[in-house]
């Protein structure tokens, strides 16, 4: 008689603490990964760059996400000034590149730098405050430094506050296209989703956890709470400012009205309906809230044109404020039936068709 292992065992704690433990999930990645390095080639078959420039828009998004979920759903800290630290990534981008040549590898990577120093700097009072003062302190980081962009003549100032780049150029190929820029994004998306992954399984991903569910707790066991709350603005703000760097590169310009109030609210409801405390959620929160508005432009138009008789022209207006309507309540509808967001959701799919046809 031959006796078999019924499951997937972990015999150390490298395996259990290993991001995929079972083989089904790593199969899954490489092929997410081989649709995501082919999704262009059917488009750019149809010729479709609209849709292509959904997807950039995605991609950039779930970047920005993903750094704020690192500082708000691991390490527990409330943050309103995701805009504002994607501005300094976009500004330190455009400003090396436009006026000291350097390549866009380099301003990205300073870009992303400068908003690691900048958000470090500002979670100082993170530790003597929590909540909603802590809140109120980035939201106060988000008004000074719109504030200095818009003011300060060597960043940019008044009517200069606009700085234009030129198209990514990697040796001799040019990112100048929906298509080419889609592969640009892509490689920072994986390297910034892989790696908050290997960092939230890690010893510094274990703190940030700590200090969330209880710092008093976490402080007792040995844990730099300080030094951790630090590292976690500085991690969460590089992510912003690599995000607002490709997002200037992206749009060949930095004009702060891409990275105001109205945007950190976004990304936070991103988070929020994505699930906190989760790298997947945070991607499909950034789905989700992307493509929420062309969902509602297609609908609230075609009730209003076919069913009312309403114009376009007539119901721009409205539309842009029932999208915040929409936002507000979607808010409101998952913090108090799904607080862990769609990414729950997702799991529960997953251990559905896993157990089937079992219920247990």
């Amino acid at each position: 008689m031959i006796n078999r292992e019924a499951g997937v065992f972990q015999t150390s704690y490298q395996g259990d603490m290993a991001m995929y433990t079972l083989p089904l999930a790593k199969i899954t990645v490489c092929c997410m990964l081989g649709l995501l390095l082919l999704l262009p080639l059917p488009l750019a078959q149809m010729g479709n760059e609209h849709l292509m420039s959904m997807v950039n828009t995605i991609g950039l998004a779930s970047i920005g996400a993903i750094g704020l979920n690192l500082l708000n759903g691991y390490t527990g800290q409330i943050s309103l000034g995701q805009g504002a630290f994607m501005a300094v990534g976009g500004y330190t981008a455009a400003i090396l590149s436009s006026r000291y040549g350097v390549p866009f590898w380099g301003g990205i990577l300073a870009g992303g730098s400068m908003a690691a120093l900048v958000g470090a700097l500002f979670g100082i009072p993170s530790l003597r405050i929590k909540g909603l003062y802590l809140a109120v302190a980035t939201l106060a980081a988000q008004l000074i430094l719109e504030w200095t962009i818009n003011h300060v003549p060597w960043i940019g100032g008044g009517a200069q506050s606009s700085i234009y780049v030129e198209p990514p150029r990697l040796f001799t190929f040019v990112f100048n296209s929906e298509f080419r820029r889609y592969y640009l994004i892509l490689t920072f998306f994986l390297l910034a989703f892989f790696g908050a992954q290997n960092l939230v399984h890690s010893r510094v991903g274990r703190a940030f956890i700590a200090i969330r569910d209880r710092d008093v707790a976490a402080q007792i066991i040995g844990v730099n709470v300080f030094k951790y709350k630090l590292l976690a603005f500085a991690v969460s703000s590089f992510y912003a400012g690599v995000a607002g760097a490709l997002w200037t590169y992206y749009l060949r310009i930095a004009n702060y009205e891409n990275f105001t109030l109205v945007v950190s609210v976004e990304y936070l409801t991103m988070i929020i309906i994505g699930g906190l405390g989760s790298v997947l959620g945070a991607v499909l929160g950034a789905i989700f809230i992307k493509l929420l508005p062309i969902v509602l432009d297609i609908t609230v138009i075609g009730v209003a044109k076919h069913v009312f008789g309403i114009s376009y022209e007539n119901v721009a207006n409205f539309l842009a404020n029932f999208q915040l309507l929409v936002f507000g309540g979607l808010i409101i509808f998952f913090l108090t039936v799904e607080p862990e967001g769609l990414a729950r959701l997702w799991e529960n799919v997953k251990r559905y068709f896993r157990l089937w046809p079992y219920s247990y």
